[in-house]
């Protein structure tokens, strides 16, 4: 048999761990930064929340890092 893991989605007043972009039950996005607090819905109170989409600041004024460009061969 194999292990199946349930994880619960994180919960209004609980701490962000990862920065994204977050949706509620109703769909409602936010962007969120790691130490934020998820916000209670407007309408449905304490709500939860998951991730679908990462926030990684690896690129500067919308240029390549230049550690990620090939090179020429010298």
């Amino acid at each position: 048999m194999s292990e199946r893991k349930h994880e619960m989605n994180p919960m209004s007043g609980e701490h962000v761990e990862i920065d994204g972009v977050y949706k509620n039950e109703w769909g409602r996005e936010v962007q969120m930064a790691r130490g934020n607090v998820f916000p209670a819905d407007p309408v449905l109170g304490d709500t939860e929340w998951q991730l679908i989409e990462y926030s990684f600041e690896n690129h500067h004024d919308g240029r390549t890092d230049p550690r990620l460009v090939p090179k020429k061969d010298e």
